[in-house]
């Protein structure tokens, strides 16, 4: 098989190109990056000298793709599907690319800091920086709730790369600093891309990696 994903199944920028491939039904194949197991880590290292995750490698083009965000825009440029991620309109794509950074910086970010805080040692915690992240993420959802008021997705009433970024940031967001009852716009939006099939098929393949997950709640 041409394409393969190198990627770890609880990890939420993987999320995003994994909705994308479903979406769109794209075959691909899955190498499960273990960082702590010295021979996995050597060879991702190889592949991805800066290690991070995820990268899709395409033997048929001789191409190694890292980064969420290109590689969902070079699916769509090489494998493109039935479900247009990025529109053909100029304006459009403009506004699906804006909110796809919008969720990567501002809902993704502080939510990994959070997260990272808790795997810290005793002692080298940063709780001002929590705080701070937590912060953003209260601010984030204020901006998604009033967005979402007329939206069924991200950019309007099509399902786009926006969504697919959108949908771990708020899966994730949600487990360490809750939308709670001053979110209602949030929490249904989140509510309707965990029913979308090609999320809820991520969540079902990540079920078993929850227990790792520091604010696993079961």
């Amino acid at each position: 098989m041409s394409l393969t994903m190198h990627l770890h199944p609880l990890a939420s920028f993987c999320w995003k190109p994994l909705i994308a491939l479903y979406e769109n039904g794209t075959p691909f194949d899955v190498v499960i990056v273990d960082l702590g197991n010295e021979q996995s880590r050597a060879a991702f290292l190889r592949l991805s000298p800066a290690g991070k995750m995820p990268v899709l490698r395409d033997e048929a083009r001789g191409q190694t793709v890292p980064e969420s965000t290109i590689v969902i825009e070079y699916l769509a440029v090489h494998y493109p599907g039935p479900t247009a991620l990025i529109p053909d309109d100029a304006d459009l794509a403009r506004q699906v690319r804006t909110a796809d950074r919008f969720y990567d910086f501002y809902v993704q970010e502080p939510m990994q800091k959070i997260v990272g805080d808790r795997l810290r040692p005793q002692g080298q915690t940063d709780p001002f920086g929590v705080e701070q992240a937590r912060a953003q993420l209260r601010a984030s959802y204020a901006i998604v709730e009033t967005e979402m008021q007329s939206r069924i997705w991200a950019v309007g009433e099509t399902f786009t790369m926006a969504d697919c970024a959108a949908a771990p940031a708020l899966f994730y967001a949600n487990k360490v600093e809750p939308f709670g009852d001053r979110f209602p716009a949030v929490r249904r939006y989140h509510d309707r891309l965990v029913e979308r099939p090609s999320f809820a098929r991520v969540i079902e393949e990540a079920q078993p990696y929850f227990k790792f997950f520091p604010y696993n709640d079961g």
